[in-house]
């Protein structure tokens, strides 16, 4: 599958982005794993936004954080991918852009994530090591991991 990549600054958002940002987020997190938590958390606006868009249909998206905002190091949160497109490989696109970026963008040498634990081999997958006892966020199960460039 190939997918446009788009990042953006929240300003550069256009409402529509941000419409689609929003609503993904919320059939995923609010919806599907009926989890009730504040999304609007003013971690949106000093973050860079990673869009994966099949036409006008946004796919995937990460919400990639400074430093010193989530954690020490920058961080990459919110993952997610529409429903209809799981199994496709767009999360492991997504999460191998957003780590791109994240280097990139920061000029920084470790990636800091809140994992949902069962999601902890995919993210092993992809170099992240845990780096924290397990908790719960929102009543669901979370392990802190660590990516070194």
């Amino acid at each position: 599958m190939q997918l446009n990549w788009v990042l953006k600054k929240f300003e550069e958002l256009t409402a529509s982005e941000l419409y689609k940002i929003m609503q993904l987020r919320n059939e995923v997190f609010v919806v599907e794993q009926n989890c009730v938590y504040q999304d609007a958390d003013d971690k949106d606006q000093p973050s860079l936004h990673l869009c994966g868009w099949d036409g006008e249909k946004l796919v995937a998206y990460t919400r990639i954080i400074p430093q010193g905002i989530s954690y020490t190091e920058a961080s990459i949160g919110r993952v997610v991918t529409s429903p209809a497109y799981r199994s496709t490989g767009a999360g492991r696109q997504l999460m191998q852009e957003s780590i791109e970026r994240t280097f990139s963008q920061f000029n920084c040498s470790s990636i800091k994530i809140g994992a949902q634990v069962y999601l902890t081999k995919f993210y092993q997958s992809l170099g992240f090591v845990q780096s924290g006892a397990e908790y719960l966020e929102d009543g669901i199960p979370h392990i802190e991991m660590i990516l070194h460039k």
